[in-house]
């Protein structure tokens, strides 16, 4: 990351709140941009979701491109409980997903452990007026003082953001919901859960079809668990599912109406050598996403980043070590529950630079094309407008340089689980407990080892 980095905005999510208290709800879940880029969504786990709208430049404030400010903030969902099984169902917001935009409005889809929703959100700067049949209040006029009819005109307001609530996809998850992905069709969606997914067509909220269903007869005999899924971004029928094996399965919808059986299954054998107590829990897949060219597929497990190529599915295709000096440290991490930790990763526009978080409030970031990579940090002091983000490096022992950070004073609490880049520029957001942080830069081509 080159020396003339700069910080466009840091927005705190919980705005008004104190700073040194965070409440549980206050801690950002999930961070999506859309795709144009303009507009960016924080879901919280209080239920909450936060848009973001991006500042236009502004000619006597060249440096205000970029900013992202508040549009508008709604409640999501609300918690709820199961009677049936005795369950809260918190209102967490697990995921948010844009859908292209096919006219003025926005839509996107928010979902908790078990319910989907498909919100519109819309701008309003006009308002009829010149009822005939009610007067300015909105109240009915006797009819009989209606002597002439008038022909009722738009006239200007105060811009209004409204956001409604268009479909409610619920009652078809008996595990948690841990991913949603419209498809490229732009008419259907999947949600996926710990055993099954189920596609959705975007007008119809009763009813949803299972097309991959891992649940075994005798749930004993259960081995692995669905941790994220995916849709390819260009072609409606194939889509993705990551495993708490650390194995992915591409599905192909035209083979079978069951994608029970997968076209391909992209998985790395295991080495004897470094086999351990942590190996199966650490090879769990936490997040997959597709490249934007829809050729390779980007990974994150606990300690590494990976890229395939579909076309390969015997090895990935570079492995990237995010925070290799962890290993050593596994024991401790497996008590503090640390190692369960689900981090999420992400491409830049043109696929030549991966992300993804850590602990201590660090982001990797990995060149493709250089092999370089760099460990940043997001923190209050980076935060300032056109402040310089400082590479981080963290050392295990022997010689320090005077900036390092020792890995034994390194903070388990806080971690960034929830990253997004801009799906065009080198803006990039992210999330750390309550705080976003919005950090804007050349950022492919400053990379620095």
């Amino acid at each position: 990351m080159g020396e003339d980095t700069d910080t466009t905005r840091t927005l705190n999510h919980s705005f008004l709140r104190d700073h040194n208290y965070v409440t549980e709800a206050d801690i950002i879940s999930t961070v999506e941009f859309n795709h144009t880029g303009e507009l960016l969504a924080t879901g919280d786990k209080g239920g909450r979701v936060v848009i973001f709208q991006r500042e236009h430049e502004c000619k006597t404030e060249p440096f205000s491109q970029g900013e992202y400010n508040v549009y508008n903030t709604f409640q999501s969902h609300e918690p709820e409980f199961d009677y049936l099984k005795s369950l809260e169902i918190e209102e967490k917001i697990n995921k948010i997903r844009w859908l292209p935009q096919q006219n003025a409005a926005h839509f996107l889809l928010s979902t908790n452990d078990k319910t989907v929703k498909l919100w519109k959100v819309s701008e309003r700067d006009k308002r009829p007026e010149g009822y005939n049949l009610k007067d300015e209040e909105g109240r009915m006029k006797n009819l009989s003082t209606v002597t002439s009819l008038q022909v009722p005109v738009l006239k200007p307001m105060d811009l209004m953001v409204e956001v409604s609530p268009r479909r409610v996809f619920a009652n078809a998850h008996t595990y948690h919901v841990n991913s949603i992905s419209v498809n490229s069709d732009h008419e259907t969606y999947m949600s996926a859960d710990d055993l099954r997914i189920n596609l959705w067509h975007l007008g119809i909220t009763d009813r949803s079809f299972n097309i991959v269903d891992i649940k075994p007869v005798n749930m004993e005999d259960l081995t692995e668990v669905i941790t994220a899924a995916e849709f390819h971004p260009h072609h409606c029928n194939l889509l993705v599912y990551s495993s708490s094996k650390g194995t992915l399965r591409l599905c192909d919808m035209r083979e079978a109406a069951l994608c029970d059986k997968h076209s391909k299954l992209f998985e790395e054998p295991e080495d004897p050598s470094n086999r351990s107590f942590f190996s199966e829990i650490i090879s769990s897949v936490s997040d997959v996403k597709f490249s934007h060219s829809g050729r390779y597929l980007l990974t994150r497990d606990y300690l590494t980043a990976k890229v395939w190529d579909l076309n390969m599915e015997n090895k990935p295709l570079e492995i990237y070590q995010v925070h290799d000096y962890l290993r050593s440290k596994l024991c401790s991490l497996y008590e503090n529950d640390c190692i369960f930790d689900k981090f999420e990763c992400a491409w830049n526009g043109s696929d030549s630079v991966i992300m993804t978080g850590a602990y201590n409030n660090f982001f990797r970031m990995f060149d493709r094309n250089t092999n370089r990579d760099v460990t940043l940090e997001a923190s209050r002091e980076s935060s300032k407008p056109r402040a310089v983000l400082k590479p981080r490096r963290v050392c295990q022992g022997g010689k320090r340089r005077k900036d390092d950070i020792s890995v034994d004073s390194l903070d388990f609490t806080k971690k960034i689980l929830h990253t997004a880049w801009h799906p065009t520029e080198n803006i990039i957001a992210i999330a750390a407990t309550n705080n976003l942080y919005i950090f804007q830069d050349k950022l492919n081509q400053e990379m620095h080892g």
